[in-house]
């Protein structure tokens, strides 16, 4: 398939403040559920690579977390890995809201694409919110900020022009031979996204109780036939979490266990059998053995 002369094959990576829908319109593109979604910001924590591959080419993701300034270890590695993926790749993608204000978030931003020669690609997301005619505003906000590749407006949530996108992306690939094969989707170890699927369905049912504090470990997965037993933790901050992820007579941590069973059973391709259980461990986001525990690798980061 990647014979020919004329197939193109590169890295691209999808930037903006958090909550601006880098992982919906990922998962928009591949056609299928990789990176968790949630309206809480910051839920994308590694670098999910995923894979588009048409006639015309290769597109490897780098999906990076939001970049925006650190409060804590954590928050130094997710901004250390955001910008050093600026100069790693082909394009960059970089997502925002459709509005003709242009905030300190995304005038940091704009601070860190300056220092690159890498291809920017301007996306306003979210075109399904505002009138057609407003966009024209919006992208003149933008032109005079930065010399943009292209500018494309989209809407994730509905596919609008993620064709045109992709086409707008094929544009600045280098030729060269697929790096996956054609039926790869994503590079990530099947664990780290049964971790983020139930780590998602959990921030999702806990919504304003628990802030961000929680992550998850898979302690085991055995396959017996056509089954699949899957121990897993959620690991919380505090005391006052943890009753509060497992709810009342157990009922919250059945229920999360209950919304991520079907898609890790469609991921795996198998039946689940989902044993989940909770424990606090205080300022895990501030200890670099906890974090490598849950993978987040603080040495993948230049000082």
């Amino acid at each position: 398939m990647s014979n020919n002369n004329n197939f193109k094959s590169g890295f691209v990576t999808l930037i903006g403040r958090p909550n601006v829908g880098k992982s919906t319109l990922m998962n928009k593109l591949i056609g299928q559920k990789i990176a968790i979604t949630s309206k809480k910001p910051q839920t994308t924590r590694n670098r999910i690579q995923t894979v588009y591959t048409s006639e015309e080419g290769q597109i490897v993701f780098v999906d990076t977390p939001g970049i925006h300034k650190a409060k804590n270890k954590l928050g130094n590695y997710m901004v250390g890995v955001a910008e050093r993926t600026l100069s790693e790749v082909d394009v960059i993608l970089w997502l925002v809201e459709p509005t003709t204000y242009i905030g300190a978030g995304e005038q940091h931003i704009i601070e860190q694409l300056k220092k690159t020669k890498t291809p920017v690609i301007l996306v306003i997301n979210k075109t399904d919110t505002v009138k057609k005619e407003e966009i024209l505003a919006f992208i003149d906000a933008y032109r005079t900020q930065l010399d943009f590749a292209e500018i494309v407006p989209v809407s994730a949530l509905k596919g609008d022009n993620t064709d045109v996108l992709i086409s707008c992306i094929m544009k600045y690939l280098p030729y060269g031979d697929a790096f996956y094969d054609e039926d790869t989707i994503t590079d990530q170890p099947i664990r780290q996204i049964v971790a983020e699927l139930i780590r998602e369905k959990a921030l999702r049912l806990l919504e304003e109780e628990i802030p961000h504090g929680i992550a998850v470990s898979i302690d085991s997965m055995k396959y017996r036939g056509h089954i699949c037993d899957i121990d897993a933790t959620i690991v919380c901050e505090r005391d006052s979490h943890k009753g509060i992820i497992i709810g009342k007579g157990g009922s919250m941590l059945k229920q999360i266990g209950s919304k991520a069973r079907p898609e890790i059973e469609d991921l795996i391709e198998c039946q689940a059998n989902l044993q989940l259980w909770v424990k606090v461990k205080k300022d895990w986001r501030d200890s670099d053995f906890l974090m490598k525990n849950f993978g987040y690798n603080p040495s993948d980061i230049r000082e």
